[in-house]
């Protein structure tokens, strides 16, 4: 007796297999039991540090069937267009490599792997999503409008210290809450010694004072924080004298 399987009707639609009508599930084309799958993105989250570069892998599974895979990633905002392709670098199976830095989209991306048969026609798809996070590293900082003062003081006296501590946010801007400490170096000295210190106001400023005992050079140094690279100030001498009768 011959079996007839009636209505069958397969059609790729948007890149999936669609299959559908009576008999459907008895189909012995190799065609419907075509599978692709992306299996795995690693790392994900995809963490790029300024100035590197990281590597994400990506693996598919496919059928038996699947002559060729074919792998593209871009962000998965519509209305974001990539300003450059990305390359993709082939490894062994179903593998492949690409490279992410500080200059590509940060936030969601979209992975789409194209499977095609030994007559090259699309024959499966599919998307998966993972994200990449840009680390900004730490903002470079500098102490602006350092000065001792007065620059003649008689021994004894008080020198009085001032500046301010900026970051480079997309512009210098003043930092607030952060420890500045200021050093001397004596005439004819080799070290420098710390002398007093401060912590930054309002518009980053600062301001400190010690007592005078020889002429010398001051500077101002902020160490650094996990966010703000360390600075040191220019130089500023003062004389110191003694009182005579």
């Amino acid at each position: 007796m011959k079996k007839i399987a009636v209505g069958i009707l397969s059609a790729t639609i948007g890149g999936a297999l669609l299959v559908s009508g009576a008999g459907a599930a008895s189909a012995t084309t190799t065609r419907h039991d075509t599978q692709l799958k992306i299996r795995d993105i690693s790392p994900n989250p995809v963490v790029v540090k300024k100035g590197s570069e990281t590597t994400a892998y990506f693996d598919v599974g496919a059928s038996s069937d699947v002559e060729k895979v074919e792998l593209s990633v871009s962000p998965a905002e519509n209305n974001f267009r990539t300003m450059h392709t990305k390359d993709v670098k082939d490894l062994e199976g179903w593998r492949w490599a690409i490279g992410f830095n500080e200059n590509d989209y940060e936030g969601k991306w979209k992975a789409t792997a194209v499977a095609f048969d030994k007559a090259g026609k699309e024959i499966a798809k599919d998307d998966a999503f993972f994200t990449v996070e840009i680390e900004q590293g730490k903002l470079d900082t500098r102490i602006s409008r350092f000065s001792a003062d007065p620059y003649k003081v008689r021994k004894g006296k008080s020198i009085y210290f001032e500046g301010r501590l900026l970051a480079d946010d997309d512009g210098w801007e003043g930092v607030r809450g952060e420890k500045v400490n200021i050093y001397y170096k004596a005439s004819y000295g080799s070290g420098w010694k710390w002398v007093a210190s401060d912590w930054t106001g309002r518009g980053g400023k600062f301001y400190a004072k010690t007592r005078a005992y020889k002429s010398g050079t001051f500077r101002a140094v902020y160490a650094g924080d996990d966010e703000l690279n360390g600075s040191t100030s220019r130089t500023d001498y003062v004389r110191v004298y003694s009182w005579r009768r």
